[in-house]
């Protein structure tokens, strides 16, 4: 048994080794078992979890809510968010903060800042000289960016999503209208910094809820192409997007759904928003209408006011949407009166009639971006808030031209459901069905570049050349790689937005600069003069459209090429020894190596670029990188000069064969697999071609931002400083607040306790009057002095009158305590003494305890009955002012102590094999007849009726049925130490069941 012991210990070690690696690995993605999704609407967010047992959710805020308003309440010394921020809005108008991500991304002289002070007067918008932004003034000390009140926000949202999954989050996917450009992408992307969330991804809002819709419908998609149409009007914008579904054969996991956006257009200040604020200016014309003659003041004028119909006229949009008419009342408006008035669903519509108007505009421009009519798209399903009005269902169902109109999706929470499933799938921890996304770009992208050519000899002149590097509609993610072919020295090219004339022009002025971003490379000259003998590849920049838009330039490199022959007969004896084992397993030369630093460029997939009619040796060659991973979105490396150069043997690829004949194909082939079959030395001498030596130089780049000067570092680290500053406030601030209501409450409670008779019982007239007392002077000091007290104080002040109740509390708690108690130790005391009493009566031959096992139990309980008797007499000898000696602890630790005991020989005897049962010497045989059956042996192996009691046992045949099934039958037990005292005749074959009553 010991040797068998210590084989088994490698194992064992084994096995914690491999539980410590697994523990390991999970809590590695323990801070990433969660992760949430964002849907930023501009009146209301929607915040969606997944988490192991929870696969799609949508949180629940602080009011059980499912979505929660997009509004701060900024004071000197706290802050509010959600609906209580959205109360706020009446007391303190300038403070409370909505719709502010109209202004993310924007300068000072664009329309959209202009706009928002007309809505909104009462917030003062100062000016940052420096990025030519706005932020909020709200007091002189206090001052935010759009982006750092975005960041709240994000932050708040966060702090739901843990509330309800009970764990930290940290990974988020958070969902973006889909006509922002690169500015606003980026605003919230700093946003997301601010509040310390790591953004997986920012979704378009229309992707997300067409994500949603397919993921629902999985089933239905199959090889044949399905267009929906997708109209959302929420509350600050409308989005029209074509989608098409259909199944696609991918290379991980074969065919899957796909979802392709084909055509976009939008209205950017189309929504409810602007209904519900010309609703407020008819009710301010009407209340002033009322208190013409008595010379107030205008409505306007006043901002609680103006806050108060705003909110009445975001309920009458609602009711008038269900309601032919309704009676639109406000208590107290301004000066104490009363405002109340009757508004018509007519003349709704007709404040908006130029609204409505503007309905079909998105239809057509996401059919034209599609190049689709209306007889291509099979349903049109509305999405938003907004499309609730009648009026706006009756226009859009007449521009579309179909029999209805589809409301088979939530329409609030489809694009929070739809991010979320996409942060599952990007997240590590989570597997999902795989859906393919593929989105579409909706400003293409340009590169600009000036040089100069020589058109007649001697005459030089500049030439400005434009390559699309991303086209409208074109998809993304994907990577770009443009070279250079005509430049052997510094210079500077420029990433412009491209043709935007499907944008209107007060689209133009609202979408700010066309130009991004100014490219000045270095280092160009330098690496011509290090490779002069090298035949220069050109300039190469490779360009990157990440999964949320963002477009972001990765490294620009300077690649040259020369022909070098093969020495085999330099390579020594040991590097062939080497290469020969290294082809045996599988390895051989790999041209991507690396060595002294040196990179190796692969070849990529050609596409000629667009709208090019240059000479090839004049022209940019644009370039998609295939074989690069998509996700990988990581900066470059700092920039070194790669010296030393790395040999690439020449591949045969599947387009250079296409174009060859047939006839050189088997010979390409053979040499591209020579790594696999060497060929001898001298054929390989002779047959071994000229191999490719590439170089690769970075080149240093200086970016000149120039749509919008993204936060240096250090401000952005302030802004997260301050951001974190005022969340230790707040949470401050809850604790003080917690600790405060802990006081009063248990001031309060305790007061009542102490004329309640259980209370009056166990403590005297004195102990109740010194305590009432006690806290009637903590009941005043908080009244008087205690909104200035911090939180230590009060929480001081708490654990002084607990510790002063603490007696009173103790022997009410004790009383309570006893007869449940008590009861459970007599119950188990007897239970003992009749185990134990049937322990003992097992006889000798099948006892299975020792006479110290039950002379310990029978120690245990006596002791255990005699301190309880004991005990309670004692007990019942003190006053109930006093003390108690009879505690429930010691009772419990009496029961846990005589329960071991038991418990210890119940196992025993769960366990222990029984013995084999004595057997005569008459009955039995040493050889069985031939002709016997095992049946029959085994009958004759038991006792026969009538046989002696007393017959000693015989040693057990090596092949006997009957002996087997005796050494192999288990010891029958319904009850604790159940047992026959005396063994009855039983009838051959058959087994008797013992109980408990028969002990």
């Amino acid at each position: 048994m010991a040797a068998t012991v210590r084989r088994q210990r490698p194992r064992r070690l084994a096995c914690w080794a491999l539980m410590a690696v697994l523990l390991a690995d999970l809590l590695a993605l323990s801070d990433t078992l969660a992760v949430m999704s964002v849907d930023l609407g501009s009146e209301s967010m929607k915040v969606a979890i997944v988490k192991p047992g929870v696969p799609m959710e949508i949180v629940l805020n602080k009011e059980s809510r499912r979505k929660t308003p997009v509004t701060v309440t900024l004071k000197e010394n706290e802050r509010f968010f959600g609906d209580s921020a959205a109360s706020m809005a009446i007391k303190n108008p300038k403070a409370t903060l909505r719709y502010f991500q109209h202004l993310l991304g924007k300068q000072e002289g664009n329309p959209h800042v202009a706009l928002y002070r007309a809505r909104f007067p009462e917030h003062e918008l100062g000016f940052d000289p420096q990025r030519q932004t706005v932020h909020f003034q709200i007091s002189p000390q206090l001052q935010f960016s759009p982006e750092e009140v975005l960041g709240m926000v994000l932050n708040y949202s966060r702090s739901l999503a843990e509330d309800f999954a009970e764990q930290p989050i940290k990974d988020a996917v958070i969902t973006v209208p889909a006509f922002f450009n690169q500015a606003e992408r980026r605003a919230v992307l700093q946003a997301a910094r601010m509040a310390g969330l790591k953004v997986l991804q920012l979704i378009n809002d229309n992707t997300a809820t067409a994500l949603s819709y397919g993921v629902f419908r999985r089933k239905d998609i199959n090889t044949t192409a399905q267009n929906v149409m997708f109209y959302d009007m929420g509350s600050g914008s409308t989005v029209c997007t074509i989608v098409t579904y259909q199944t696609v054969k991918t290379k991980e996991a074969g065919m899957q759904p796909q979802l392709q956006i084909r055509g976009v257009g939008f209205d950017r200040t189309l929504g409810g928003l602007e209904m519900e604020l010309r609703l407020r200016e008819h009710l301010a014309r009407l209340f002033n209408k009322q208190r013409k003659g008595q010379g107030a003041k205008d409505v306007r004028e006043n901002p609680r006011a103006m806050a108060k119909l705003l909110r009445e006229a975001n309920r009458l949009k609602t009711v008038l949407s269900a309601n032919a008419d309704h009676m639109a009342q406000i208590e107290g408006l301004m000066d104490d009166v009363d405002f109340k008035a009757k508004v018509t669903r007519a003349e709704f519509e007709e404040l908006c009639a130029d609204l409505f108007e503007r309905v079909p505009g998105p239809v057509q421009q996401a059919l034209h971006s599609a190049e689709m009519n209306l007889d291509e798209v099979e349903q049109v399903i509305l999405v938003g808030g907004a499309t609730r009005v009648p009026k706006v269902q009756e226009v859009l169902l007449k521009a579309v031209g179909k029999e209805e109109l589809g409301k088979n999706i939530n329409a609030d929470e489809a694009a929070a459901m739809g991010a979320v499933y996409q942060a599952a799938a990007l997240s590590k921890a989570f597997k999902v069905k795989p859906f393919v996304v593929r989105d579409a770009v909706i400003y293409p992208i340009l590169v600009e570049f000036t040089r100069e050519v020589e058109e007649e000899p001697g005459v030089r002149s500049l030439k400005h050349n434009k390559r699309v590097l991303f086209s409208r509609m074109g998809p993304y993610p994907q990577r770009k790689v443009i070279t250079f072919n005509r430049y052997n020295h510094d210079f500077n090219f420029h990433i412009n937005y491209g043709d935007l004339g499907f944008l209107g022009p007060e689209d133009l002025r609202v979408f700010g600069s066309q130009n991004l971003t100014t490219v000045k490379l270095k280092g160009v000259g330098e690496s011509f003069k290090k490779y002069p003998d090298y035949e220069s590849k050109g300039i190469k920049a490779h360009f990157n459209l990440d999964e949320s838009g963002v477009l972001s330039l990765i490294r620009v490199e300077s690649v040259f090429e020369t022909l070098v022959e093969d020495s085999p007969e330099e390579e020594s004896t040991l590097t062939k020894l080497g290469n020969t084992i290294s082809s045996l397993f599988g390895g051989g030369t790999t041209p991507d190596t690396k060595e002294n630093g040196t990179d190796t460029v692969q070849e990529e997939e050609e596409s000629p670029a667009e709208g090019s009619k240059d000479e090839p040796g004049e022209q940019a060659e644009l370039k998609e990188e295939a074989e690069a991973p998509v996700e990988d979105t990581s900066p470059p490396p700092p920039t070194e000069p790669k010296e030393a150069a790395v040999p690439e043997e020449e591949k045969a690829t599947e387009k250079e064969n296409e174009e060859k004949p047939e006839a050189q194909k088997p010979s390409e082939k053979k040499e591209a697999g020579s790594e696999a079959a060497p060929p001898a030395p001298e054929e390989e001498k002779k047959q071994k071609p000229a191999r490719k030596q590439r170089m690769v130089e970075e080149i240093g780049v200086e970016l000149v931002v120039l749509d919008l000067p993204d936060l240096p570092e250090d401000e952005l680290a302030h802004s997260v400083q301050k951001l974190q500053d005022l969340t230790s406030r707040d949470l401050e601030k809850q604790e003080r607040e917690k600790a405060a209501n802990s006081l009063e409450a248990f001031i309060f409670e305790t007061q009542d306790k102490l004329y309640q008779p259980e209370y009056q019982e166990v403590s005297t007239e004195e102990q109740r009057e010194e305590i009432s007392g006690k806290l009637g002077a903590a009941s005043a000091w908080l009244e008087d002095e205690g909104f200035g007290a911090t939180t230590v104080m009060l929480k001081e002040k708490l654990t002084e009158l607990r510790k002063l109740c603490h007696g009173l509390f103790f022997r009410v708690e004790e009383r309570k305590k006893w007869p449940e108690r008590l009861a459970a130790l007599d119950n188990l005391l007897n239970h003992s003494s009749m185990f134990l009493k049937g322990a003992r009566l097992i006889p000798e031959m099948e006892q299975i305890f020792t006479e110290v096992e039950m002379t310990t139990l029978e120690k245990v309980i006596n002791e255990t009955w005699a301190w309880k008797n004991a005990t309670v007499a004692e007990q019942a000898k003190l006053p109930a002012t006093e003390k108690p000696v009879l505690l429930s602890k010691d009772i419990e630790a009496k029961m846990m102590a005589l329960d071991r005991e038991v418990q210890y020989l119940l196992n025993k005897a769960k366990f222990t094999k029984p013995r084999p049962r004595p057997k005569d010497k008459n009955a039995t045989r040493a050889e069985p007849p031939l002709n016997a059956s095992a049946s029959d042996q085994a009958e004759k192996v038991i006792p026969p009726p009538g046989q002696p009691e007393d017959a000693k046992p015989i040693s057990e045949p090596e092949k006997e049925t009957g002996s087997e099934q005796a050494d192999t039958e288990p010891l029958e037990l319904e009850g604790p130490g159940a047992a026959e005292p005396e063994q009855k005749e039983q009838p051959t074959g058959q087994k008797r069941t013992l109980k408990n009553d028969e002990l």
